[in-house]
């Protein structure tokens, strides 16, 4: 097939959907298919060769974050011209409602649209208000997807409609085979926890990572901390209680990140909302890192309730202690979590997912089709 993929959000700064569009691209092209992706970029060289920018970003805070969109008569017409001239079998927007490309490559298309929500927010006014403004694009959706069931109850009660659950993927093999640095590997006397995340945004919970610091030092006086992510260090570690056990990376790359989790003895998600999947999470599993995550409602599906790691209540930093004591302080225990973290994370792997995106994409050619078959007949009438 030839596909176009639209994602809103700059490719020039690294991020959950971006890395979903870059990764789906990168399997089904691997699979033979022909594929475009356009996205917001700054800089066209930062993009990837099948990706094509649609024109530059202006931040604009959202969900919690600083989305990064493009809008606008200039960015309007390279969508249009790029979805016309595409001649695409299918045309994939994600996140459809982002007032941005995908938006309008959605106002642009003249045929079906396959749309991919990832956002969870059960409260969004402005996705309540721009609903009903939106419903004449929304009808050109022939098939909705939800990256989780958090993110298919927020179109169900925002957009109208339903949604098939497939989840974010990732290429588990690429974090099995990762190289373990030295540098990072814990001992039995200093073991440690990795965390990575965005150091500017309160809900990716380094607050509480850091509040869960001086208990678990104060029965493992030598316990390391690794945080990875962009953001200033400085000012993080000025709130750290004990500022001493963090080491901070900053911004690290793809394979940093795998070497990170491959060597982490666990991994610690202390997120404190708006989160629709966990895709860290997936990547830890697959890493082989045990992991000890808040108990998001997104993390307690990836975790299976706690089969597959350690959940605590949402914000509290006493128990995110504990239970971080509790794998850290038994290895035989932790090597449990991680053999069945590593089963689990298969069931995300890029073949499961894609092969499930793919049916998505044949069930509305084939609607397709068959209309144009229908109206080809009574044409001929």
């Amino acid at each position: 097939m030839r596909i176009g993929i639209v994602c809103p959000y700059s490719f020039d700064v690294p991020g959950g959907v971006q890395f979903h569009v870059r990764d789906l691209a990168e399997h089904l092209i691997g699979r033979g298919h022909d594929v475009r992706v356009l996205a917001p970029a700054d800089d066209p060289a930062t993009l990837p060769p099948f990706a094509d920018a649609a024109g530059g970003v202006v931040a604009v805070p959202y969900n919690g974050s600083v989305a990064r969109l493009s809008f606008g008569p200039l960015t309007a017409a390279r969508v249009r011209r790029w979805v016309t001239e595409g001649g695409f079998d299918v045309l994939h927007v994600h996140e459809p409602l982002s007032p941005s490309t995908s938006l309008l490559a959605l106002w642009a298309a003249q045929r079906s649209v396959v749309a991919t929500f990832h956002t969870a927010n059960l409260r969004s006014r402005a996705m309540q208000a721009a609903s009903p403004l939106l419903r004449p694009s929304l009808e050109k959706i022939a098939a909705r997807i939800a990256v989780s069931e958090d993110a298919r109850r927020t179109v169900v009660e925002h957009v109208g409609g339903d949604a098939v659950v497939v989840p974010n993927g990732v290429f588990t093999d690429r974090f099995a085979r990762a190289p373990r640095r030295p540098e990072w590997c814990g001992t039995p006397e200093r073991p440690v926890v990795a965390f990575v995340g965005r150091l500017d945004e309160p809900r990716k919970g380094l607050g509480v990572l850091c509040e869960a610091v001086p208990r678990v030092r104060a029965v493992l006086p030598g316990a390391r901390f690794l945080v990875a992510g962009r953001g200033d260090a400085g000012a993080a570690r000025a709130t750290a209680p004990d500022p001493g056990a963090l080491e901070f990376l900053g911004a690290v790359d793809d394979d940093d990140k795998r070497s990170l989790l491959a060597s982490a003895d666990v991994y610690l998600a202390p997120h404190t909302g708006g989160e629709s999947f966990g895709i860290v999470l997936v990547e830890a599993l697959a890493a082989g890192a045990a992991v000890v995550a808040s108990d998001l409602g997104a993390f307690r599906r990836v975790l299976d309730d706690g089969a597959h790691g350690r959940l605590f209540p949402t914000g509290d930093a006493a128990a995110a202690a504990a239970a971080l004591l509790e794998l850290l302080t038994d290895p035989g225990q932790r090597r449990h979590l991680v053999d069945a973290g590593q089963r689990a994370a298969r069931r995300y792997d890029w073949s499961v997912v894609a092969a499930d995106v793919l049916a998505v994409y044949e069930t509305v050619r084939s609607g397709e089709d068959a209309h144009r078959g229908g109206e080809q007949r009574r044409s001929g009438r």
